[in-house]
């Protein structure tokens, strides 16, 4: 193998492993992220939007939250795969403050990839 194939292959290596969104908690080990189409800070409720292809709810989800000093982190995990077969569509779900131990207008840093529409 040349060096140049070995380069190749080392940046293929690397662009496969940074597909997946992986997130460390304590509680949980290591988890894949649910890639999210967008969050929303509201007034009482941190907002998530993801795809349905209809079998998803808000039980399907687990959530992760990770304080360090003054900094929030927040990571949201599919629990239950949806593999029903309706066309996909965006679904909200709404987590409370108070859902996450969290005060409401508190600063938060939402980890999940964003995924393409």
């Amino acid at each position: 193998m040349t060096r140049r194939h070995a380069l190749l292959a080392a940046l293929l290596l690397v662009s496969a492993c940074a597909t997946k969104a992986v997130y460390s908690s304590p509680d949980a080990g290591m988890v894949e992220l649910e890639p999210l189409l967008s969050a929303e800070v509201r007034a009482d409720a941190l907002v998530i939007r993801v795809t349905s292809t209809g079998c998803t709810a808000k039980e399907d989800f687990a959530f992760f939250v990770e304080r360090k000093g003054d900094r929030v982190a927040v990571a949201f995990g599919r629990k239950k795969m949806d593999h029903c077969k309706a066309a996909p569509r965006p679904m909200e779900i709404a987590f409370t403050y108070d859902e996450l131990g969290l005060k409401p207008g508190q600063a938060v840093a939402i980890v999940n990839p964003l995924a393409g529409r």
